[in-house]
């Protein structure tokens, strides 16, 4: 790259990075480094943006391949308390403290809910939702590969080496890192080149280790980097040792939301809470720190909590997109649409233009009954819609058509949606309704069957095909599939009134 005349080329690389430009920046030092490779200070430079240009905040959450999730030994341990885990959310998500699982979802596979996809929430399954099948099977046809967060940090290396060129800029294997542990400043840079840049732990877990002995183990820096290499590994529990060492060294917002990402991959939410509560006596108001016990709160169905510190968010930050978006969808699904609108609104006042915010306005439009807006509001998200959401955006057009009535317009919305997407457990069971009002029992049966394999753990495609199974006689299986709708909803009135019935039918007999 050409450097204009009478500007030394070392500060032109400072200014390409201060101003984030760090592609032009690594190219200047590349130039510079030809002409003299032993510059320590153009190393250092280079090295610095290379790792700022694969950057990846680790403080959020990342999503788990169902491999993973099943082989975490916090996933198969024996059943835990409600409240204590996510994987038995707290007992009162069915009260009063927020909409029951007959209104509000679950899961974030079915509808779009927030406006946008937030990390790590879609990771821990509800009981019932793994099965060793799915889990050795690749998200595209034709691959056998599980789904795991090692394969997302093969590609994120793989893709580093690719960006930079076929040259390897350092060879990690040849370095001696006990050399660069005695050199602070290039140990550090070095330390963040191995961790984002070349994607390889292991030489970084080992420079940390001889940078903390030098430093006579009390700096808080290299135990936050040595407690990230252990959890890049794996090894949750060493992680969680070195960030609790680093925070009392010195209470950092950062390493409290890392400690904290390990309790949530360890199931342990109330630890995580704890921590989140004790950080915020430190640092009063942190938007991060009160993100994080809401999205907490949230993975344990306490809607209550998590709209609280939501609240909370809003006062200190109120362009907060997360926030908005979290508030809109709670009061959507409490049945104040004419107040998530006004969130959504906000949204849009903010620059948030998406498929997930036009399909949310849409819905809020037709229960507010603006009758008007909605089909244009469907209309501008299916013109934004990809191949992920395509298929959420037309089943709630098939279900904004079933409430005006217009039941061919419903069929038809559900059958693109499951064409769009062939694994949409929601517009098939719709689907089979829609069939059963036509009198075509068979495909009825069949689409109940689709949507139960699909999505073991949602209720309604097991009472429905227990209620059909009911009305053609067939006690026993109809006993059956309300029993699965009753493990996967255990306060479904409907469920629990037919299971009466059959029990009484069975005496009879």
């Amino acid at each position: 790259m050409e450097t204009p005349e009478g500007m030394d080329p070392v500060f032109l690389a400072l200014s390409r990075m201060r101003r984030r430009r760090f592609q032009d920046c690594a190219d200047i030092c590349s130039d510079l480094l030809a002409e003299n490779p032993r510059d320590l200070a153009v190393w250092s430079i280079k090295t610095k943006s290379l790792a700022m240009l694969n950057y990846v905040d680790e403080t959020e959450m990342e999503e788990q391949g169902i491999g993973d999730i099943l082989m975490d030994e916090n996933t198969t341990a024996a059943m835990p308390r409600p409240g204590t885990s996510f994987n038995a959310p707290s007992s009162r998500s069915g009260s009063s403290s927020g909409p029951s699982q007959a209104v509000r979802p679950v899961t974030q596979g079915g509808r779009p809910l927030t406006g946008f996809a937030r990390p790590g929430t879609t990771s821990r399954p509800m009981s019932g939702q793994v099965s060793v099948g799915d889990a050795m099977k690749g998200n595209r046809p034709g691959t056998s590969r599980p789904v795991t967060a090692l394969g997302r940090q093969v590609r994120l290396g793989t893709a580093s080496m690719q960006a930079s060129g076929s040259a390897q800029f350092i060879d990690a294997s040849r370095l001696d890192l006990k050399k660069y542990a005695g050199r602070p400043v290039l140990s550090k840079v070095l330390c963040d080149f191995l961790l984002y840049h070349d994607h390889a732990p292991r030489q970084a877990l080992e420079l940390c280790a001889a940078a903390t002995v030098e430093a006579d183990y009390k700096d808080w820096w290299w135990k936050a980097r040595l407690g990230l290499c252990y959890y890049q590994l794996g090894l949750l529990r060493d992680a969680e040792r070195q960030f609790k060492s680093s925070n009392k060294e010195q209470p950092m917002v950062s390493t409290v939301l890392m400690l904290c990402k390990v309790y949530v991959r360890l199931d342990q939410p109330n630890n995580a809470i704890k921590t989140y509560e004790q950080a915020l006596i430190n640092h009063p108001n942190n938007t991060c720190l009160l993100l994080g016990l809401a999205r907490t709160y949230d993975q344990l169905m306490d809607h209550e909590k998590s709209t609280e510190y939501h609240k909370k968010v809003l006062k200190q930050e109120p362009s907060n997109v997360e926030a908005i978006a979290s508030l809109a969808a709670n009061h959507f699904y409490t049945d104040q649409p004419e107040i998530a609108l006004r969130f959504y609104r906000r949204l849009l006042q903010s620059g948030v233009n998406n498929t997930e915010l036009w399909n949310n306005i849409g819905l809020c439009c037709f229960y507010a009954s603006q009758y008007d807006l909605t089909l244009s509001c469907f209309e501008r998200a299916l013109t934004m819609a990809s191949d992920a959401n395509m298929a959420d955006v037309w089943y709630n057009v098939g279900q904004v058509a079933i409430g005006i009535g217009d039941l061919g317009l419903a069929y038809q919305a559900f059958k693109i949606a499951v064409s769009v997407d062939s694994h949409h457990a929601e517009a098939f069971d719709n689907l089979g309704v829609l069939e059963l009002r036509k009198g075509n029992i068979e495909q009825a049966r069949s689409n109940f069957k689709t949507a139960q394999d699909i999505a073991p753990f949602l209720f309604e495609p097991f009472f429905n095909g227990a209620l059909l199974a009911y009305k053609l006689g067939d006690f026993q299986e109809a006993f059956e599939l309300v029993e699965k709708a009753l493990v996967a909803f255990p306060d479904h009135s409907d469920s629990k009134e037919l299971r009466k019935q059959l029990s009484h039918q069975f005496t009879m007999l």
